[in-house]
């Protein structure tokens, strides 16, 4: 039971304020196994579905925390996850609602038998072939939360008229926000803002050469931009940048 049923019961008379606070603080968190407690309501607080970062965990201890979480609340995204992780969920639930994205390093598991509302629109953009792993995790996860993404990858500073059709497409169809994703000197992101009248969210990668020590460089350029409605997450961040950038179109649609 999720946070809204329980207040539904609460209006209507079926439970009373004792249960529905109890009902509440069991929907709160869950202890698996000895090794999570997990966070069971951060989508009834902020929009966004809970992530498992795979990487550094077993296979087996993801796979026991899609389980249970799947179970009640019905959607789980497992981040940085390989074929090795997808296998072990797909062992241990069953390959129903489950989807693998090798591009976005990112699994999917979807059991709610309902069709996400649409939220509206967000366009992610990368600098280079490089930097599409990253696009593909901000992506992934704005589709899961409801958005339509309008991708235009390879467009990056070094050829500078490759940006102008995918930008127009965004423009044309009106996007919430736009994902910029860069690596080596990232100025893309700073580009991208000064020709959209949309938040831009700069992503910097570890893609690059020697100075720019694995992203540091292109973090450097986008922090130090002079232009406004530029906004920066970590290096290699897609997940956060997608989650927002979703975030933003969710609240320009209840407008």
């Amino acid at each position: 039971m999720d946070a809204r049923e329980v207040l539904e019961k609460l209006v209507s008379g079926e439970i009373d304020i004792d249960q529905a606070e109890r009902l509440l603080r069991l929907d709160y968190v869950e202890r698996i196994g000895n090794h999570t407690v997990f966070d069971m309501g951060r989508e009834c607080r902020s929009g966004i579905p809970e992530v498992v970062y795979a990487s550094g965990k077993e296979p087996e201890k993801v796979a026991e925390i899609v389980e249970r979480v799947v179970k009640k609340k019905g959607i789980i995204v497992v981040s940085r996850a390989s074929t090795e992780y997808y296998d072990e969920v797909v062992r241990r639930i069953g390959g129903e609602g489950v989807a693998f994205k090798p591009e976005a390093r990112m699994i999917i598991v979807d059991r709610r038998g309902c069709v996400q509302e649409p939220i509206g629109k967000i366009g992610v953009l990368t600098a280079g072939t490089s930097d599409i792993p990253v696009a593909e995790e901000a992506a992934a996860i704005a589709e899961v939360m409801g958005c339509s993404v309008i991708k235009g990858y390879d467009v990056g500073i070094a050829g500078i008229h490759r940006l102008l059709e995918p930008l127009k497409e965004m423009i044309k169809e009106d996007v919430a926000c736009v994902v910029v994703v860069a690596g080596m000197e990232g100025a893309l992101p700073s580009v991208v803002a000064g020709m959209v009248g949309v938040p831009v969210i700069g992503v910097p990668t570890s893609v690059g050469y020697g100075l720019g020590a694995g992203g540091i460089g292109a973090l450097t350029t986008m922090l130090q931009s002079c232009t406004p409605g530029l906004v920066v997450v970590n290096i290699d961040n897609g997940f956060n940048a997608g989650a927002t950038a979703a975030l933003i179109a969710k609240m320009r649609r209840t407008r």
